[in-house]
């Protein structure tokens, strides 16, 4: 069964997931990335740029020739991605298809909407009965 992490309070998801996908990269761990195309393009440009001293080898697009090589692939959808290990949602939406991944972190920001709408999900999860851990990211700063 899918072991489902939520982290929640990011003040900012695109750079939250940044160092996440570095944090990753540094362990060896494949992730795909599912969201709203738009954050994914914001996603892949902050990769480029985040860190003068860091680079997180990643694609964009499943269906990339680099996808099946690349550790990290932004992907719009799940059906052709090239790897089952971890998946990073920051889209709205549960993403289709999640139960095949050995991992799913779910990224939620701080605003009022992203929050009732992780709320949404987090219950969705529950009802079939996944574990779920919570990761606070307000309180690990304070």
């Amino acid at each position: 069964m899918t072991e489902i992490t939520f982290h929640v309070h990011a003040p900012d998801k695109v750079g939250y997931a940044c160092r996440l996908l570095r944090k990753a990269w540094n362990q060896g761990t494949q992730v795909i990335v599912t969201g709203d195309p738009a954050l994914l393009r914001d996603l892949d440009v902050s990769l480029w740029t985040f860190s003068a001293l860091d680079f997180v080898p990643h694609c964009h697009g499943a269906t990339s020739p680099m996808a099946a090589r690349t550790p990290v692939v932004l992907a719009d959808g799940l059906e052709q991605v090239p790897h089952h290990d971890v998946l990073v949602n920051l889209g709205a939406a549960i993403p289709e298809g999640f139960e095949r991944f050995e991992r799913l972190i779910e990224v939620v920001g701080n605003d009022g909407e992203d929050l009732q709408l992780g709320r949404a999900r987090w219950k969705h999860y529950a009802s079939r009965g996944y574990a779920l851990k919570r990761h606070d990211l307000a309180e690990a700063a304070s």
